[in-house]
């Protein structure tokens, strides 16, 4: 009897203690999402070609977030979900995921301290995102932490893409999904060509080669994730780049931008800025022309991680 009253009286002290601890973790994880976890943006070290205090804003500029999320992510919601975004970015589609499924908890990492804390201001009135520093190829999360685990337009850019996808499967949880996304051609496919761009772009593609961007990732994806062991695997191929002729002005401003962002670069390609600049200008040159086609595509794969 003696017992059974002292349990009584302990399990209310044992209910405290478990909010306590939780609330502590929670202030713990804020902390961090806010970029104090200092040893996190340490980490974050490895160069990104496209790492620009700017490249937050062009990034935003090119995405419907919420038309996106509902055509590639609602069907993968359920009420409840962690999901984790790598490579997130400003944060603008797990913000947009959040706002649209109330229930859900998002997850943001990115090797760019700049862009974690664009994240972070973007969303700081959603209680339900936090945002961290952190290596796509080596991520801190627990292995089984996430129930759903994206990445959009990252791998084209990482050296290790079969270590990343990897671990996208690791962090997500048995019967959770993975979805990947990833440009095919970008840059390279035009008609009619011009065979002095043409051989810049390719002598530009080939040396970028070195940091491990790879244009052609888009049609690796299906690849990549069947060898990292998913299941149920959905492709989707579609046209992302369309220019048939001249380029519009907000499509060629996102184009300047773009090139702008990647001069250094390209002047470390070329061996001379003006070399660099007098490509930019014969490639925004080219897209303006009325007779000229430029496209690429985007392929999105999805799988299961098994139980």
């Amino acid at each position: 009897m003696a017992q059974g009253r002292t349990a009584a009286l302990l399990s209310p002290c044992r209910e405290l203690l478990r909010e306590i601890i939780g609330s502590f973790r929670e202030t713990r994880n804020a902390s961090n999402a806010r970029g104090l976890g200092k040893a996190m943006v340490k980490a974050a070290t490895i160069d990104y070609i496209m790492d620009d205090p700017r490249e937050a804003a062009r990034l935003e500029a090119k995405v419907d977030p919420e038309a996106w999320v509902q055509k590639y992510m609602a069907r993968h919601i359920a009420p409840g979900m962690e999901v984790l975004s790598v490579g997130c970015g400003p944060g603008v589609i797990l913000g947009a995921i959040c706002a649209l499924h109330p229930s859900v908890r998002g997850t943001g990492i990115d090797i760019s301290p700049d862009r974690v804390t664009e994240a972070i201001r973007r969303n700081r009135d959603n209680p339900r995102t936090r945002f961290v520093c952190g290596d796509a190829h080596a991520m801190q999360f627990p292995a089984e932490s996430f129930d759903l685990v994206y990445c959009r337009m990252l791998l084209q850019y990482l050296q290790k893409k079969e270590r990343a996808v990897a671990e996208l499967v690791r962090v997500c949880r048995p019967g959770g999904t993975v979805l990947l996304q990833d440009l095919d051609g970008q840059l390279l496919w035009h008609y009619p060509e011009d065979p002095a761009l043409q051989r810049a772009v390719e002598k530009g593609v080939a040396a970028l080669g070195d940091t491990g961007f790879d244009p052609f990732v888009g049609r690796k994806l299906f690849w990549l994730a069947r060898k990292a062991g998913l299941e149920n695997l959905r492709v989707q191929v579609e046209c992302y780049h369309l220019i048939a002729g001249k380029i519009t002005p907000d499509v060629l401003k996102q184009w300047e931008l773009k090139l702008e962002i990647a001069r250094p670069q390209m002047t470390r390609i070329f061996g001379d800025e003006g070399e660099a600049k007098e490509y930019s200008r014969r490639f925004l040159e080219y897209l303006n022309r009325p007779d000229t086609l430029t496209y690429s595509t985007v392929f999105t794969v999805t799988g299961e991680k098994p139980f």
